[in-house]
């Protein structure tokens, strides 16, 4: 429902985009100059955003299951809440722009100028957790899993700030750069509400201090 309200919105705003266009010949030309290509920061940051936030759900299911810590499991339901609608969100602007929701040709975050090969460890971009890691995620329960599971969205967050950052550097749908700005600010914030809760189970953002079962 959240996704088909997004793209809902957008298709009502680009038919009064539309409308507004018509009243000349030299202003009907701008709407197909601002779509944004496949090739584009805003295309390459929807995509790659689309997948980081998926792993970010995944991993905030995981935990939600293995904890019964009231401060973690509602950690995990704000993150997994709020970057499945902002998913919903950007996967309807593609569908909105005529864009595939993956795109093979090209590289994740090429539209940064940081285009790589994936990892063969299952890290598609930087700050995602790994196959292993994940694996481990499941096997772990209480405390582990906590520590575990805030130790790797730290990471996660980190390389999502960048990335958001630099869509509001290079992204040109002012939609989209407000929305990769919350991002910066509320990610963030979570990163500072993550410290304080491995402080309390005495570790750090790092795997290599936990303490606690």
């Amino acid at each position: 429902m959240a996704v088909a309200a997004a793209v809902l919105v957008l298709l009502c705003a680009a038919a009064a985009t539309m409308a507004f266009t018509t009243g000349s010949d030299k202003e009907t030309a701008a709407p197909a100059a601002r779509t944004p290509t496949a090739g584009s920061a805003d295309a390459g940051f929807a995509r790659d955003m689309s997948v980081h936030h998926q792993q970010a759900v995944e991993m905030s299911f995981i935990v939600r299951d293995r904890t019964k810590d009231a401060d973690v499991r509602r950690l995990a339901y704000d993150i997994a809440n709020t970057q499945a609608n902002q998913r919903g969100m950007m996967t309807g602007w593609l569908n909105l722009w005529g864009l595939p929701v993956s795109d093979a040709e090209r590289l994740p975050m090429q539209w940064m100028g940081m285009g790589q090969e994936p990892s063969t460890d299952g890290a598609l971009m930087p700050g995602m957790a790994t196959t292993a890691q994940l694996d481990t995620l499941r096997k772990l329960s209480g405390r582990k899993a906590e520590i575990s599971y805030l130790q790797l969205m730290t990471a996660h967050h980190r390389g999502g700030i960048h990335m958001a950052e630099g869509c509001v550097q290079l992204c040109r749908t002012g939609a989209e750069k407000k929305l990769a700005q919350g991002m910066v600010a509320a990610q963030q914030s979570e990163v500072q509400l993550i410290a304080d809760l491995l402080k309390e189970r005495g570790a750090s953002a790092t795997s290599g201090s936990t303490a606690g079962s």
